[in-house]
């Protein structure tokens, strides 16, 4: 009885007949009639609640079946589905809410799904979290309210269906571009479709000539043995390696729509790596802050995305300034071969440029160095705003000088001979492929 009790709740319609029933009593001390009313109100209305109650509780099994189905790991920064199943088991119909208890991270406090379910039937119900932190997401208890037709009362069914779920940077992302490379679409989602330029390309195999082939590969030495035109057949050079260099300093933890520029940073490098493995490259990863953090050294195995899905999975900005020195010498030590360095960090001012200069220039000189940083675009928002006062201007003017700032940056990486790209966060991982693209088209690795 206490455990029927327990997950006994009084709905509001039986809270409104009650105060009606009050107030005919009330009023009956001085209209004998409608006294009479409320006592056969009364006696109605607990013969109506005896009835909800049986109907509810006619059976110590439970009435109602239900489970959470959730993915082995989330993906950050997306959309995730989260599966419920629910039955019913009771020979009428009745209506549910379900109060799902989803981790603490969401902070969904008012999270509820309501719907009607008939007889002996099925239903597979399903909701979306978007995770923008990468750890452990801890699920708790189902919890299942269910009222009958009469809808006085209402039965708690609880399913202990608890999942502890891991984040992961965002894999989905990862497919998703990994599918349009396959089909040849990323076009579809804004990658820039580059006319080679370069003759940088190994040679693969010989073969017959088909209309369209060009004819400055046609092979005349093959052509006189077989009598037909033969041609010699390229492919992009392979095996170049590509090593995403992630700054974890105190500069990546600054946060635009929820997410930190960490993060944004290791979504894109799980992408960009899968790319280059696709295209037939090395991927390698350092990430880096007051000290070299982890390395993964570039290759092209198997299971290279999975160890640095795993390293990725574990990083976390901390409050030191990043020292580029210890970059500049791991790469000079560990790095031999010409490599793309694609290295992410950020820089608010032109000073803070100026102090890593003499080591950008001295890696380029070895290396394909692509240094990204990023656009604040709540700086973009205040320069675009009409001044109103005298405030708003001076907060107008440091803004102007922070974007101009970003421009002068730019303009002092290509000056001597780095390659940058100044991005928006949500368009990170766009135009890095781009960019990876472009340096393949024209040769550059």
């Amino acid at each position: 009885m206490k455990s029927f009790l327990k997950n006994l709740y009084f709905t509001n319609r039986l809270y409104y007949i009650a105060i009606v029933i009050f107030v005919l009593f009330i009023i009956g001390h001085y209209v004998e009639f409608l006294f009479l009313i409320g006592k056969i109100s009364i006696t109605v209305f607990s013969a109506i609640f005896i009835v909800d109650f049986l109907m509810l509780y006619n059976s110590s099994i439970n009435k109602i079946k239900a489970k959470r189905i959730v993915p082995q790991k989330l993906s950050n920064g997306d959309d995730n589905e989260i599966k419920l199943s629910i039955k019913n088991n009771y020979s009428f119909p009745v209506n549910y809410k379900i109060i799902d208890e989803i981790p603490f991270q969401f902070q969904k406090r008012d999270f509820e799904i309501k719907g009607k379910l008939s007889a002996k039937d099925e239903v597979n119900l399903n909701y979306i979290l978007r995770p923008v932190k990468r750890g452990e997401y801890s699920f708790g208890k189902l919890n299942i309210f269910i009222v009958a037709k009469i809808g006085l009362i209402s039965r708690r069914f609880t399913f202990n269906n608890k999942h502890i779920v891991p984040v992961y940077p965002s894999f989905i992302q990862m497919r998703k571009y990994e599918l349009l490379a396959v089909s040849n679409r990323l076009t579809d989602v804004g990658i820039k479709k580059l006319r080679r330029i370069s003759t940088n390309r190994e040679f693969e195999q010989i073969k017959d000539y088909v209309q369209g082939d060009d004819y400055r590969t046609v092979n005349w030495k093959a052509t006189a043995r077989k009598s037909k035109l033969m041609v010699n057949q390229y492919q992009d050079e392979k095996s170049q390696s590509v090593y995403s260099i992630i700054d974890i300093g105190r500069t990546m933890k600054m946060p635009f729509n929820e997410m930190s520029l960490l993060d944004y940073a290791i979504n894109t490098t799980l992408t960009i790596s899968n790319i280059a493995i696709l295209k037939h490259d090395k991927a390698g990863l350092i990430t880096f802050s007051k000290n070299i953090d982890s390395i993964i050294p570039a290759q092209r195995k198997n299971s290279q995305m999975k160890s640095i899905m795993e390293v990725l999975y574990k990083q976390k900005t901390i409050f030191p300034e990043s020292n580029i020195e210890i970059i500049h010498n791991t790469i000079k030590r560990k790095i031999k071969q010409r490599s793309l360095l694609i290295l992410y960090t950020n820089f608010e001012g032109f000073p803070s440029l100026e102090r890593q200069m003499p080591y950008f220039k001295s890696i380029s000189k070895k290396h394909l160095l692509l240094v990204v940083f990023f656009e604040n675009t709540e700086l973009k928002k205040i320069t675009d705003k009409e001044a109103k006062n005298v405030e708003e201007i001076y907060i107008k003017t440091i803004a102007q000088k922070l974007a101009y700032d970003k421009k002068l940056i730019v303009k002092e990486l290509k000056n001597n001979g780095v390659h940058s790209i100044i991005t928006k966060p949500e368009d990170l991982t766009v135009n890095t492929i781009n960019k990876y693209l472009e340096f393949k088209a024209k040769g550059l690795i």
